[in-house]
């Protein structure tokens, strides 16, 4: 537990050091834009599994498979399907 404490504090000092000297923040601009896009690939593929339970088609979510979805959107989200077809898996 006094680990977790550690490792917060650190990023505590880290974010008022950064503020302090007046840094951008473009970078943790561009990281939480990429975690909103992985959190609605996982949405989308949630989705397609609701919709695809009636077909017997599920594609696992995970880190990969929601960085496809959300990255590519429904191209990504055709290249699943059709990696899933083709393989058999």
């Amino acid at each position: 537990m006094n680990s977790y404490l550690y490792v917060i504090i650190g990023i505590t000092i880290v974010f008022l050091v950064v503020m302090a000297a007046g840094a951008s923040f473009h970078p943790l601009k561009w990281i939480g834009r990429l975690a909103v896009r992985l959190l609605v690939g996982a949405l989308l593929l949630f989705l397609l599994n609701v919709i695809g339970e009636s077909f017997s088609m599920h594609i696992p979510i995970n880190l990969a498979t929601s960085a496809a979805s959300g990255l590519l959107g429904l191209p990504g989200i055709a290249a699943l399907i059709i990696i899933k077809f083709s393989l058999g898996i």
